[in-house]
């Protein structure tokens, strides 16, 4: 969604729940952002929310990706538009190659995580 807000949020609940079987429960992991711990929030009962600490990124491995994409390809530019970051961000992904992703998310404790 190009906007994040709480009725963003509010929409991508209700759909995401839909998408669950009758007997499904699904935790979701979100960091604190207003729109994630807003009390407007209607969250479905097939879904719970689960708050990360304020600043956990060793729980949050994403962040470290981010990080990486902020240093080395989307910082000290300028952008024209909505559109053109989009596109950077999608370059971005596309330049980081597995290996680089294992290297930046892979904390020791995520290898013990069985799915």
């Amino acid at each position: 969604m190009p906007a994040v807000c709480v009725a963003a949020m509010q929409e991508f609940l209700s759909r995401f729940a839909a998408t669950l079987a009758e007997d499904e429960h699904a935790v979701m992991v979100l960091d604190g952002a207003g729109w994630h711990t807003s009390n407007a929030l209607k969250v479905p009962p097939n879904v719970t929310l689960l708050r990360l600490p304020p600043y956990a990124p060793e729980l949050n491995p994403v962040e470290r990706i981010w990080l990486y994409f902020r240093e080395r390809h989307l910082s000290h530019r300028l952008y024209a538009g909505y559109t053109e970051i989009v596109d950077a961000v999608c370059i971005a992904w596309r330049k980081l190659n597995p290996k680089r992703f294992r290297s930046l998310c892979n904390y020791p404790w995520i290898r013990q995580v069985k799915i």
